[in-house]
């Protein structure tokens, strides 16, 4: 997994370093770099998507390149991950073992990046119709769901079942996930209600819905990506819906607790949701706090605060953020 990312120059990562676990929730306000650091994991597998001018921090003289240096470890094996853009000489890519360790060519760290996905899901891009092809993927924003969930049903019948029964543990009103062709070589998703057994379709289901049946998929993926990072999960979600996001998350971080048998998936998400917080009070190590300081934003682990326990005392984790005192809230300056 990617134990730490440095940023230089990124954006408004002028000079920052994001600690990261098996599981990372980064909380902070808006615009303080957790979008800008979930994209930038991108670019260690494909830095050319992005110039120079494109990411260089505002008021950085030319002449300092852009740079994204990670730390990738494995068992007892550790890579150096570099991606770096200048104005002269381009961009650069690198993938360097520590020591004499040697991965085998399943672990190296460049084939785990490749896979790397990051969704921001939105209701309507994951209600559309999609015209059916091999391999389908879900896209970023979610679209592509109804292929995805065809070929789940048709190749893994079993995950397809289990991700059924979830759903009506989450959504009760419904108690199964239907397919529609609405013209030749097309899928649409429906869900039947669990009363009356009446079909309604992806257009008219909730946003909350919708989103809910996404994140369910990912999480029952078979294979799914090495790395899943994800931009507000629980956006558009019920506050009581927010703890099996949660448990959906830590089924593709700790595969062991859902007696799944594969490589952990890294999982990073972001938040500024308080009640979504609350539910990582006892794992303050998968906490990190993003904040902008001036023009520029930087990260701390929950966990690395000497004072921590004074400062939590027996309050509940939202409330003491939500003050301010740990940081990562609006402040008008």
């Amino acid at each position: 997994m990617i134990e730490r990312i440095e940023f230089k120059n990124f954006k408004a990562l002028r000079d920052a370093k994001l600690p990261l676990s098996h599981f990372t929730l980064i909380v902070g306000a808006n615009g303080s770099g957790k979008s800008t650091a979930l994209n930038a994991i991108l670019a260690f597998s494909n830095p050319g998507q992005w110039g120079y001018q494109q990411l260089r921090t505002a008021g950085v003289p030319e002449k300092e390149p852009v740079t994204v240096s990670g730390t990738w470890t494995e068992d007892k094996n550790e890579y150096l991950m570099l991606a770096e853009w200048s104005r002269n000489l381009g961009v650069r890519l690198s993938f360097q073992p520590t020591s004499r360790n040697q991965f085998g060519n399943e672990n190296n760290p460049a084939n785990a990046v490749r896979s790397a996905r990051i969704f921001s899901l939105d209701a309507a891009n994951i209600a559309q119709p999609v015209e059916l092809q091999p391999n389908m993927e879900m896209e970023r924003s979610g679209r592509n769901l109804a292929g995805v969930l065809d070929r789940l049903r048709d190749q893994n019948p079993e995950r397809f079942e289990g991700l059924n029964e979830q759903l009506g543990r989450w959504i009760p009103e419904f108690d199964r996930i239907l397919f529609e062709t609405p013209v030749q070589g097309h899928r649409s998703l429906a869900l039947r209600t669990r009363k009356g057994r009446h079909t309604i379709k992806a257009s008219d289901l909730s946003h909350g819905t919708l989103i809910g049946l996404a994140l369910l998929t990912i999480a029952y993926l078979p294979e799914p990506p090495s790395i899943v990072c994800l931009e507000e999960p629980d956006h558009g979600l019920h506050p009581r819906l927010l703890r099996d996001v949660r448990d959906a998350l830590y089924r593709l971080a700790y595969p062991e607790g859902s007696q799944e048998k594969r490589e952990p998936v890294q999982v990073i998400a972001t938040t500024h949701n308080p009640y979504f917080l609350d539910l990582f009070r006892e794992h303050p190590d998968e906490i990190v706090i993003a904040e902008k300081v001036g023009l520029e934003a930087k990260f701390t682990r929950l966990s690395d605060r000497a004072d921590l326990e004074e400062i939590l005392g027996d309050a509940p984790l939202s409330e003491v953020w939500y003050s301010g005192v740990l940081g990562g809230v609006p402040t008008g300056t």
